[in-house]
């Protein structure tokens, strides 16, 4: 836990302006961004405190495997079916602005606008999915 990490006190329910959604797993929380790339746009986020996606190691895959099953269950109970125009990715640092580990889930993808389509480009520099 990290007391000034905006993320760790999401997870922990200290920042009551941020409206957690229902999450099936105890260790991740799922919360909209507050800058919306598109129609629908979650953070997923572990609440133990883990670094960004480059210090993800082998034993990480079940949590990041997770943390898609989040973010496709969240699509579904806000009515978006169609998985096939989703787009879920990490930001390669230096690009993150926080250093918690949190997979950006965003749909329509077909609808993203010209900025969203640069940020959150599919396997960029930047954005990896």
């Amino acid at each position: 836990y990290d007391s000034k990490c905006v993320f760790c006190r999401i997870a922990r329910r200290e920042d009551t302006g941020t409206a957690l959604l229902p999450c099936q797993y105890d260790d991740l929380v799922c919360f909209r961004d507050i800058r919306p790339g598109a129609p629908h746009h979650y953070l997923v986020v572990p609440v133990e405190h883990m670094g960004n996606c480059k210090t993800l190691k082998t034993e990480h895959i079940p949590v990041v495997q997770r943390m898609v099953e989040v973010g496709k269950a969240v699509l579904q109970r806000n009515n978006f079916n169609d998985l096939n125009d989703v787009r879920m990715g990490f930001h390669w640092p230096p690009f993150c602005s926080i250093s918690h580990l949190h997979l950006h889930v965003l749909a329509p993808a077909s609808q993203l606008g010209f900025l969203s389509r640069l940020i959150y480009r599919l396997n960029s520099y930047w954005f990896i999915t």
